[in-house]
């Protein structure tokens, strides 16, 4: 499905999936799915090379679907023939539960952090 140009423009302005290298984090916010998922592969790619623990801050992501939790497990899966561990932290309710759903926190070493308490 071809990205839309208001879309585009909206991830131009704010990066959807960001890496930082020191510390490792990726960063994941707004809304994420199929349609996104090509921008995307640069700060993943990027996060494949940290070694050590990469942690997924996931406080500002309000909606995701399958394929973001597929490529991050894609990203834990390479981490770990590294030797490397992947930290999931800041999920909301329902990104915690599509967690939950695709068993991304069953990876031997992804370690899904508690749900941060209601405000």
């Amino acid at each position: 499905m071809p990205l839309s140009l208001a879309r585009y423009l909206r991830y131009v302005r704010y990066a959807i999936v960001s890496y930082s290298e020191h510390p490792p984090v990726i960063c994941c916010a707004g809304d994420e799915d199929r349609s996104t998922q090509s921008l995307r592969r640069p700060a993943l790619s990027r996060a494949l090379h940290a070694g050590g623990t990469v942690c997924v801050d996931l406080h500002e992501l309000v909606f995701a679907d399958p394929s973001l939790m597929v490529d991050l497990a894609m990203v834990a899966r390479r981490l770990r023939q590294a030797g490397g561990h992947m930290r999931l932290r800041g999920a909301q309710p329902q990104i915690q539960r599509l967690i939950e759903v695709v068993g991304l926190h069953r990876l031997p070493n992804v370690v899904l952090d508690p749900a941060p308490a209601p405000a």
